[in-house]
């Protein structure tokens, strides 16, 4: 026969049992704390040797041919005990093969995912990404580039003082807080791959957040100028100076997004010192303090179909009434590939790097410029040597380009009010059926 406890019986053996767990919880976390030590003085081996003074006067100003070695079992929590710092990157990348900047995309590569992936590989990262405190400006889609995409987290500092970013008025750390800390941009860039590199980096405060600190963004888009007109395009892109409702100018997000209003401070374009026989590269400069989803690229779709002669200025006046247009006319955007996230402006804060990581920086970067120019070269001599087709020889028909239809004799896109009823809708449905299940009754 089973023995029955009573209730103070058994309430005595949960006490006791719940000590005992707190005493092995206690226990783990010493025994964690000693192979996370363990595990730095092998890493420190591997990396520099077995000399003990070597390895001090070397730390944090590793040279750049020194491999870092992965070493099993490693993991980031266990640095969660050194000494941190919270800092700001300035990022650069090329987001030609990258599905997009965030790792949220589902599908791999992603800039932020080979940046996490370097940032464990040089036992950099302090604890796991939510420990991190890790935040983003931006999150550009697939294809697209930025010089000065900007994130915040906390990284391992060599500097052993407390609460070196603990300074919630916001003044930054000043220069002598930099000497002697680990050299970010050197350590990151020589496992990052050739297409991501980190500019910059700055110390921030502890409540420094790089989407929501942000004063501004600035996005360069540029395009080959060949019949566009330019007066036409300067005139239209004026009208989407200010704050406006671009509900017809992004992809709608209604379940996440429900303020559609923006605020575009500039809006310029200009010609670049870039030319191919007698086309001219020219690049469209827009600042604002915030964007919607694909809006910068629904903008430029739009102005250049005002560029060709295809549609008025005064269309761009008619899609920003979304009193009169609340449903967005159906069109594609420009490009991805063009698009660059040029800055991100902040108060106070200033991006350093050493002069040896500028220098390999600035190397780096001449180097796939001339790696770029040598494909373009290629591809411009067999331009040069392809094979004309003779007179005699029988052509192809070429098929005719669909005629243009006006935007606003389109087909339209749901409403904002449209998709959320509909939305709204699922969601009770959803909360329906889950009710039912809980009771046990057929769905």
């Amino acid at each position: 026969m089973a023995t029955q406890l009573n209730g103070g019986d058994n309430s005595d053996l949960i006490a006791t049992l719940q000590a005992r767990v707190k005493e092995l919880e206690a226990e783990n976390a010493r025994l964690l704390s000693q192979l996370a030590n363990c595990q730095i003085q092998e890493v420190e081996k591997k990396l520099h040797g077995t000399d003990a003074k070597e390895t001090k006067s070397r730390k944090g100003n590793r040279k750049s041919g020194e491999k870092i070695e992965n070493v099993p079992g490693y993991n980031s929590r266990f640095m969660s005990h050194h000494s941190k710092r919270y800092v700001a990157l300035k990022v650069m990348y090329f987001g030609k093969r990258y599905y997009g900047f965030a790792s949220e995309a589902q599908m791999e590569p992603t800039v932020e995912s080979e940046i996490f992936k370097a940032l464990e590989k040089t036992r950099l990262l302090v604890g796991d990404r939510k420990e991190s405190q890790y935040s983003r400006c931006g999150r550009t889609d697939k294809g697209v580039s930025s010089v000065g995409q900007v994130i915040a987290l906390f990284l391992r500092s060599n500097l052993k003082i407390s609460g070196a970013n603990d300074v919630g008025s916001g003044e930054i750390a000043l220069e002598s807080q930099y000497e002697g800390e680990i050299d970010y941009l050197r350590v990151l860039n020589r496992v990052l791959p050739n297409d991501i590199r980190i500019m910059g980096w700055c110390p921030v405060p502890v409540n420094f957040h790089a989407r929501f600190s942000c004063l501004s963004r600035q996005y360069k888009y540029f395009f080959w100028k060949e019949n566009l007109n330019i007066l036409a395009m300067e005139s239209a892109g004026k009208k989407l100076i200010g704050e406006h409702d671009f509900r017809n100018f992004c992809k709608m997000d209604a379940a996440n997004v429900h303020n559609y209003r923006r605020n575009i401070t500039s809006l310029e374009m200009s010609p670049t010192d870039v030319r191919y026989g007698d086309n001219e590269l020219w690049v469209i400069k827009i600042r604002g303090s915030a964007f919607l989803w694909h809006q910068v690229r629904c903008m430029v779709a739009v102005l250049f179909m005002i560029g060709k002669g295809l549609e008025s200025p005064n269309v761009i006046d008619m899609l920003l009434d979304t009193t009169s247009i609340p449903r967005k006319p159906q069109y594609t955007m420009a490009s991805e590939v063009p698009l660059v996230l040029q800055s991100c402006e902040f108060e106070d804060i200033k991006f350093i790097c050493s002069s040896d990581s500028g220098e390999a920086l600035r190397a780096h970067l001449v180097n796939e410029c001339q790696s770029y120019q040598l494909e373009a070269a290629i591809f411009h001599e067999a331009l040069l040597n392809y094979v004309p087709l003779s007179e005699d020889q029988p052509t192809r028909e070429i098929k005719k380009k669909p005629s243009h239809v006006p935007i606003m004799l389109r087909p339209t896109e749901p409403s904002y009010e449209e998709r959320r009823s509909k939305f709204n809708s699922k969601h009770e449905d959803h909360i329906h059926t889950a009710h039912l299940n809980i009771v046990g009754l057929p769905t």
